[in-house]
């Protein structure tokens, strides 16, 4: 069966992901992928140089963003439990969505950026034409509810989330190592959650790294970036959590019981259809007043 990465990290994921772009497409590459996702977080950083050497390799680029997304008002910068932030990642599937997505990154940086850039739901919905929503990882909204047991409210976004993006473009988000939460119910959960709402699985694992035995580098890289030292046993620590760039037969032996989840990740890559244009300038259009020419 046929599978691809739809959340990946390079080494854009600053003091994060470990990967770089030339090590993510020969991996895809050497795994006879037909396609390949880059979503880092908060940026686009990579977005240009990927999609040339993936394009170079034959392979299909995906342009992505995990996007940090604020409980409440993006403008609001106070501190708080009530202010936290969700991961929520967002792939291109045409220009208009392309354009959108380099709107709400721009914004984030701009106007909601808070310890990260933000978005907010708001935003989302004046940018989301063109762009195919996935759940997230364990730090997004509808994980953290579902695990909280917050049912009702995981389904309530659930459904917001849908109407933002459309029925059609928004995915629930299923990773490996959902199964060795700290809720022991948390991977069945989002399973069920899943057929409850009929809302279709999607596959990923999280790239931040190529093979296992990179774990432990990444794990220097994690440290560094949060100020801590490697001894802390307090630090903040994916060690255990396999982070790497598995093969198809890996990522479809795992999910054998839900091979929705697999086939999906090739509904999304097919129905992408954008294609950076290079050669010409890209001016930004601004209006001008009548009778005056540019």
């Amino acid at each position: 069966m046929k599978f691809t990465h739809l959340h990946v990290h390079s080494h854009y994921s600053l003091l994060d992901g470990l990967a770089k772009i030339d090590d993510l497409v020969n991996r895809a590459k050497e795994l006879g992928m037909e396609a390949l996702a880059l979503t880092d977080h908060g940026t686009l950083y990579g977005a240009v140089e990927f999609f040339q050497k993936a394009k170079k390799a034959q392979i299909k680029p995906i342009i992505g963003c995990e996007l940090y997304v604020a409980s409440g008002d993006m403008a609001d910068k106070n501190p708080g439990p009530n202010n936290r932030r969700f991961h929520l990642t967002i792939l291109v599937k045409n220009k208009t969505g392309y354009k959108n997505l380099v709107q709400l990154v721009t914004k984030a940086h701009l106007n909601g950026f808070y310890y990260k850039p933000r978005v907010d739901k708001n935003l989302l919905k004046q940018h989301a034409d063109g762009l195919i929503c996935l759940s997230g990882c364990g730090l997004a909204e509808i994980p953290y509810l579902i695990s909280s047991n917050r049912l009702e409210k995981a389904e309530e976004v659930a459904r917001e989330y849908q109407n933002i993006f459309g029925k059609d473009n928004f995915f629930i988000e299923i990773q490996p190592h959902f199964e060795k939460s700290d809720n022991k119910n948390f991977y069945h959960n989002l399973i069920e959650f899943s057929k409850k709402l009929e809302i279709p699985l999607i596959a990923t694992n999280d790239v931040h790294y190529i093979s296992k035995e990179d774990e432990n580098y990444h794990d220097v890289l994690l440290a560094i970036g949060t100020g801590n030292k490697i001894s802390d046993p307090n630090r903040l620590s994916l060690k255990g959590i396999d982070l790497s760039f598995k093969s198809a037969e890996i990522m479809t032996e795992f999910f054998s019981e839900i091979p929705e989840a697999i086939s999906n990740t090739q509904k999304i890559a097919d129905a992408v259809n954008f294609e950076f244009e290079f050669g010409t300038s890209q001016f930004p259009y601004f209006k001008l007043p009548e009778n005056t020419t540019a």
